[in-house]
């Protein structure tokens, strides 16, 4: 840790002389932005131990997602994101590396607010709401709580294929963005619940793959699904502003408040960056399924 110590500390100085003589900053300027770098090399090295030139994108991600947890507010981490910017850029000019991991971060969106959630007995009332005495209203109760439980986009459930189920394995095969797949835990409420569904599901359809079929046997749309959701809390009493992305969102802040890690909730949402799963707190796959188990209401009364 010590050579890579020194290294921040010579790579710092050359740094202050260039944007005090080069770029021509104020004083106070400087000062802000060697304070911030000073930071950002704390944290790197008691993380990682890695020279400048060594440093990688997912590390200042992860580097803003600490600010956030710290309380840092929009404008602070933003600020933050400049410095780092402004310093690699530097490295550039100096030829020490070829690209900068911070060209593509994003910067934190000033007014970036939670959205609007469910509580659990919201939900449990959406969900009860539907009349399952019929086919469409098994297919509907079924998908509703994959949609919540497993904390799917829309586009994902209504993806779904007989062959992602992995029941014996207690998990689904979701195709995210980018089609990009991923394996989420399945509750045990929402393996019953599909599998009172295909037993009457019908079986010869044009799309026979497809999990939750519409009455022609095809794939449900976007607008169906958001319909079904809506007529459910009609149903409910539940007069509040909801789509089938609320559901998701009320996972994922359920299991925070549960205890789960911010990276568990960042793989079973499938996001890209941890960042995007940051809005859901001030805030390790061999315990995914446990996770889910443990913190989420998987068994909730029918």
């Amino acid at each position: 840790m010590a050579e890579n110590t020194r290294r921040w500390a010579e790579t710092g100085r050359r740094y202050r002389t260039y944007i005090k003589l080069e770029k021509g900053l104020a004083d106070n300027t400087v000062e802000a932005y060697m304070r911030d770098l000073r930071q950002f090399a704390h944290y790197v090295l008691r993380q990682w131990d890695v020279a400048p030139h060594k440093v990688g994108r997912e590390m200042i991600e992860r580097y803003l997602a600490w600010l956030y947890e710290r309380g840092r507010d929009k404008a602070s981490q933003a600020r933050q994101l400049s410095g780092i910017r402004s310093f690699f850029n530097f490295l550039l000019v100096e030829e020490r590396i070829e690209a900068s991991p911070a060209e593509f971060v994003s910067a934190p969106k000033a007014g970036r607010k939670l959205p609007d959630v469910l509580t659990i007995g919201e939900i449990d009332r959406i969900i009860a709401a539907v009349d399952t005495s019929t086919t469409k209203g098994l297919r509907d109760s079924a998908m509703l709580e994959v949609l919540y439980s497993c904390g799917l986009r829309v586009s994902e459930l209504t993806a779904l294929r007989m062959q992602d189920l992995f029941f014996g394995e207690g998990y689904i095969r979701v195709t995210g963005k980018g089609d990009k797949q991923r394996l989420v835990p399945v509750s045990t409420t929402a393996r019953d619940r599909i599998g009172r569904y295909l037993e009457v599901r019908p079986v010869r359809t044009a799309d026979s793959q497809t999990l939750f079929l519409n009455n022609r046997g095809g794939r449900l749309t976007r607008v169906m699904v958001f319909t079904i959701l809506k007529q459910a809390a009609l149903r409910a009493g539940i007069d509040k502003r909801l789509s089938p992305h609320t559901f998701r969102h009320s996972f994922a802040t359920h299991l925070i408040e549960g205890g789960a890690s911010i990276r568990q909730v960042q793989e079973m949402l499938g996001h890209e960056s941890i960042l995007t799963t940051e809005i859901y707190t001030h805030l390790d796959r061999d315990h995914l399924r446990r996770t889910v188990e443990e913190h989420l209401p998987v068994g909730r009364p029918e």
